[in-house]
């Protein structure tokens, strides 16, 4: 069983994201609160911490392998987690988890069914049947760092080779999810955040917190 897949990303989509690991490319599922960490890592050699499990068509005839991907240990566990809620399987899990790990459990802990019902998938009676389930088991997750994808150091230069000048860095896993958030309470869908965040990513404008990523997404920069 696999647990965890170092390698080349090298593809983000919708729902997953290709990893290249020597000759092998492979396509591993992601959440969404995931893929927003991963949007500026595109060419960059990438650690992921990894589920398995195998998807049937409804005759049951067919199986197919997947694999899951997530940027900590804690995601990966709250997720199992999450997952043995009733009614909440693998696919309705990774797309309810729109919010980050912390944010969610917090929600479950104190037990406020509303704030879960804006996660994409859930409605008042899950968000009912999820507070039920786990309000006694969140309790660590509503307390763990910020996650972020771990991306393993360079390689260290050989002697007397000059050094390239570094990159400015971009913004963090945290801001970047601070801001999805942010155009939500401001009245956009889940959608519709995503696809004014994807475009301010894609058009590599720095911005250093929610303010200024909002001004720029809003043409007030």
């Amino acid at each position: 069983m696999i647990t965890k897949m170092t390698g080349l990303l090298v593809r983000i989509d919708d729902e997953d994201v290709r990893l290249r690991i020597g000759p092998f490319e492979y396509q591993i599922q992601i959440a969404e609160a995931v893929r927003r960490q991963l949007q500026l890592k595109s060419g960059e050699e990438i650690t992921l911490h990894i589920a398995e499990y195998f998807e049937g068509n409804q005759s049951g005839t067919r199986f197919l392998p997947r694999k899951i991907g997530f940027g900590t240990e804690a995601e990966l566990e709250f997720f199992e987690l999450f997952c043995t809620v009733e009614k909440i399987g693998v696919k309705k899990a990774l797309k309810a988890m729109a919010r980050s790990v912390r944010d969610i459990a917090d929600a479950i802990g104190r037990q406020d069914a509303k704030w879960l019902t804006t996660l994409p998938g859930i409605g008042p009676a899950m968000a009912e049947q999820i507070v039920t389930t786990l309000k006694r088991k969140v309790a660590k997750f509503a307390h763990v760092p910020g996650e972020t994808i771990e991306v393993p150091e360079p390689a260290t230069d050989k002697p007397g080779k000059k050094k390239a000048a570094e990159a400015a860095p971009g913004p963090t896993g945290r801001v970047i999810d601070e801001v999805y958030q942010a155009l939500m309470a401001l009245g956009l869908s889940p959608m519709e955040a995503r696809d004014r965040l994807d475009k301010l990513l894609q058009s590599r404008e720095p911005f250093a917190d929610v303010a200024e990523a909002i001004a720029k997404i809003f043409g007030r920069a």
